[in-house]
């Protein structure tokens, strides 16, 4: 339920919560975590773009133009990048760096990195202040797609800094669409692990109902709280997920 509220109040953030909870509480293997996460976040994505979408907070295409390449790179990436990628990188006397290492530490990477402009608070460009607007965001929709594909991440907490900056949506309305981006992501890059891991779907739907519950309190509560709070409260949870993953996983491990 704390995946879906986060997802419903934030727009992303969701496998912030659900990598560390399959890995750390339900000590699920990295990769495995990486692809249910996909599934939980995708489908309560899926539910949370509804209520966004009555309310107008969803920019269609915008997010088919961040979609359609994040698509693409997502799939082929979970298909066959993540499946060929060794259990042990890189080893030496003294430094062993395994795939599980290199998910986690590149996630919590990326999430300290994207948390800086959230916290920040830089100025948002207009869309007809940025020429090439279109063209970053299909970039930027396919570097998105690759780590998501990579980490198992749904992306928003890359996805709604690039929205604001990149096309002038306010915070509210880069939530909606985040949504829906990371809804078609995530399913997508999902359904690239169908075909390569034994999926325990008992157990994932269950957690994925929940998260849903969670995703449609999540959207209610968002009206009671200003867009400028959830940019900071978004941008202090991804800060201080990222580094409990790294000190836990380099420190302690």
């Amino acid at each position: 339920m704390c995946i879906g509220l986060i997802l419903g109040l934030l727009g992303g953030g969701g496998s912030i919560l659900s990598i560390p909870i399959l890995v750390y509480l339900f000590q699920v293997d990295a990769v495995y975590a990486s692809a249910y996460s996909l599934f939980i976040v995708g489908t309560t994505s899926l539910v949370g773009t509804i209520p966004k979408y009555k309310e107008q907070l969803v920019n269609i295409k915008t997010g088919f133009q961040f979609g359609i390449p994040s698509i693409l790179t997502i799939f082929t990436t979970r298909r066959w990048i993540v499946p060929a990628i060794p259990d042990v990188i890189w080893q030496t006397d003294s430094v062993v760096i395994t795939k599980r290492l290199l998910l986690l530490g590149l996630f919590a990477v990326l999430m300290v990195l994207a948390s800086i402009s959230m916290i920040r608070g830089r100025q948002e460009f207009k869309s007809d202040e940025r020429p090439y607007a279109a063209f970053f965001i299909v970039l930027e929709g396919i570097l998105i797609g690759f780590l998501t594909g990579l980490v198992g991440a749904g992306g928003g907490f890359l996805i709604i800094p690039a929205l604001v900056l990149l096309t002038g949506l306010t915070f509210k309305a880069a939530v909606g669409t985040s949504l829906f981006i990371i809804a078609v992501n995530s399913l997508t890059g999902f359904l690239g692990d169908v075909m390569n891991y034994h999926i325990d779907w008992k157990f994932l739907l269950l957690i994925t109902a929940l998260a849903v519950a969670g995703v449609l309190i999540g959207s209610r509560l968002s009206h009671k709280i200003s867009s400028a709070k959830l940019r900071k409260a978004f941008g202090w949870l991804v800060l201080v997920m990222g580094c409990w993953i790294l000190f836990h996983e380099i420190v302690l491990v």
